[in-house]
C-alpha cells in the first residue's frame, strides 16, 4: 500500500523528503492552534517557541472553546504527499525524529473541495492535550509575543508562522487564528 502523509502545518512549506504525489485537501473535525511548544526546532527548553498542534474538535470543544477566541473550523486544510514506495521506511524514519517532540501519529482520510475522497490513508503527526509539549490556549497577544521572541536550531519562531500563513494563503485556505496570529507578529517588526 502506498504511503501518504497529511501536512497542516511546517510539511506544508517545509518538505525535506522525497515525495512522488501531492494533492491539496483538508481533514475533517480537528482543529488546528498554535499551542505546542517547540524546545528543539523553533525555541530551546529555557524559551520554547510555539508550533500548531492539531486536535480533535471534540476535545477542543470540551476543554478549549471557552478560552479560544476563534471558531472552530471544522476543516483543517494542508497538503497530502504520497511517498514513493522505495523511501517509505526511509521518510517514516526522518519524520518520526522531525516530529518527535509532542506528536503521535494516527491515520487520517483526506478529503477535497467537493467532499469527496482524495486519499484514504495519510499518516498524520498529530498533538494529544495530554502529552508535554502541548501547552494549550493563551492570550493571542501573549503567543504573538512569544512568536516574536522565540528562536531555536531551525530558525526564528516567527519565520515558521510566516511560511505557514503564506502557503495556506498560496493555497487559498487561510486560517483566521493563523492570520491574526501572523498580523500581530508583524506588528511587533515593524518599528514604533
Amino acid at each position: 500500500m502506498a504511503m501518504w502523509v497529511f501536512g497542516y502545518g511546517s510539511l506544508i512549506w517545509k518538505v525535506d523528503f522525497p515525495v512522488k504525489q501531492q494533492v491539496v485537501g483538508y481533514i475533517e473535525g480537528f482543529v488546528r492552534r498554535f499551542w505546542q511548544h517547540s524546545n528543539d526546532h523553533r525555541g530551546t527548553p529555557e524559551a520554547p517557541g510555539r508550533v500548531v498542534a492539531v486536535m480533535e474538535q471534540a476535545e477542543w470543544l470540551r476543554s478549549f472553546a471557552a478560552h479560544d477566541p476563534h471558531a472552530a473550523a471544522t476543516r483543517v486544510w494542508g497538503v497530502a504527499y504520497r511517498v514513493p514506495d522505495d523511501k517509505a521506511e526511509e521518510v517514516r524514519r526522518h519524520l518520526d525524529h522531525r516530529e518527535k517532540h509532542g506528536y503521535d501519529t494516527r491515520h487520517v482520510r483526506v478529503l477535497g473541495e467537493d467532499g469527496s475522497v482524495l486519499v484514504e490513508d495519510a499518516l498524520m503527526y498529530f498533538s494529544t492535550p495530554t502529552n508535554d509539549a502541548f501547552v494549550g490556549p493563551a492570550p493571542l497577544a501573549d503567543i504573538a509575543r512569544q512568536i516574536h521572541a522565540s528562536v531555536g536550531p531551525s530558525g526564528p519562531n516567527k519565520e515558521y508562522l510566516y511560511h505557514l500563513a503564506d502557503a495556506l494563503h498560496a493555497l487559498g485556505k487561510p486560517d483566521p487564528h493563523i492570520q491574526d496570529l501572523t498580523a500581530l507578529v508583524r506588528a511587533l517588526d515593524r518599528p514604533n
